[in-house]
């Protein structure tokens, strides 16, 4: 299985893979990715590690003697992928594109103080910036294990990070700022 590590450092891996073009056969090659870059990274056996999924909670990777936290983002072209040891992690995937309708958006699902620099920087920036805010917002949801809602106001206790990518497209990866455990 072709696969591309992004990140490793601090008990997370980030990886990456070009997906087939069916969303199905995409998340399964993705899984796959994942528990054998979780062995070549940890020095297991791929068969001794197992994903579990259920709608509606963040994903899981189950390990011999423990649980870590597991995010997946797909966008077209890419996969991603996250491990954290120590508890939750999140990842976002967005390719940067113009949005016509960029403001409410970012007003909706990233707050009124967000939009606001949207509309200042310069209109060449707005797209990668809109998805940098749109990543960060998406990463650090899944790190709490909220789903994408509308605009709060509440601030999630993540520490977010770019990971780095083509050009075409931006990611983040957010875990949190204190230490937590992932529930067995």
């Amino acid at each position: 299985m072709d696969f591309t590590v992004l990140w490793s450092r601090d008990g997370v891996l980030a990886i990456g893979i070009v997906p087939p073009p069916s969303r199905m056969a995409a998340r399964a090659q993705l899984r796959q990715a994942v528990r054998e870059a979780a062995a070549q990274w940890l020095k297991l056996d791929s068969e001794a590690i197992s994903v579990e999924s259920a709608p509606g909670t963040p994903p899981r990777l189950l390990l011999p003697g423990g649980v870590a936290g597991l995010s997946f983002s797909h966008d077209e072209g890419i996969s991603l992928a996250a491990v954290h040891l120590h508890g939750p992690v999140g990842i976002d995937v967005m390719r940067v594109q113009d949005i016509a309708d960029w403001f409410h958006l970012a007003r909706d699902y990233l707050g009124p103080q967000v939009a606001q620099e949207l509309a200042a920087c310069p209109d060449t920036q707005r797209p990668l910036r809109l998805a940098q805010a749109w990543t960060a917002r998406e990463a650090a949801l899944k790190c709490a294990g909220k789903q994408l809602a509308e605009w709060d106001g509440v601030t999630l206790n993540c520490k977010v990070q770019q990971i780095a990518l083509q050009v075409e497209f931006v990611a983040m990866l957010a875990t949190p700022k204190t230490k937590t455990r992932v529930e067995p």
